[in-house]
């Protein structure tokens, strides 16, 4: 699993210039986040996936959903103002949520670029990894 360490990466790289993180553990998808509450996850990632004691350098949420009847606002937010990256959903019976949407997360590490005051400018894919995100952080960020 990549995408944690280059997360971490990229916080360590660029939160001196004003890069936030946000993670927001979801078990919509596949039932791939099962911990109960914060430290159920947090011992996830440290001794399961991605394992070998890693630790997020960037801030996690609670719990949510992010898509579905239960979607949490912030989701509702941002995917109104950025279309879905991808056309197509995975295969539905890994989807552990209705109804299914246009505009949905499609999978687990589908990202937000947001600008300074909160305006959602890029969303990407599950398939982008968070380090071929860098050219366009250095851009938003001025550096």
């Amino acid at each position: 699993m990549v995408h944690y360490p280059e997360i971490n990466a990229l916080v360590e790289k660029y939160q001196q210039y004003g890069l936030v993180v946000l993670g927001f553990p979801c078990n919509n998808f596949g039932l791939q986040e099962p911990g109960a509450d914060a430290s159920e996850i947090l011992n996830g990632l440290k001794f399961v996936r991605p394992g070998n004691g890693f630790e997020p350098k960037f801030r996690l949420t609670q719990k949510i959903d992010v898509n579905g009847d239960k979607e949490h606002p912030i989701y509702t937010y941002l995917k109104r103002n950025c279309e879905s990256p991808k056309d197509m959903f995975y295969n539905s019976t890994d989807l552990f949520y209705s109804p299914l949407r246009s505009r949905d997360i499609r999978w687990n590490f589908e990202s937000f670029l947001i600008s300074k005051d909160g305006y959602p400018i890029y969303r990407y894919s599950d398939d982008t990894l968070p380090l071929n995100l860098k050219s366009t952080i250095e851009a938003l960020l001025k550096l």
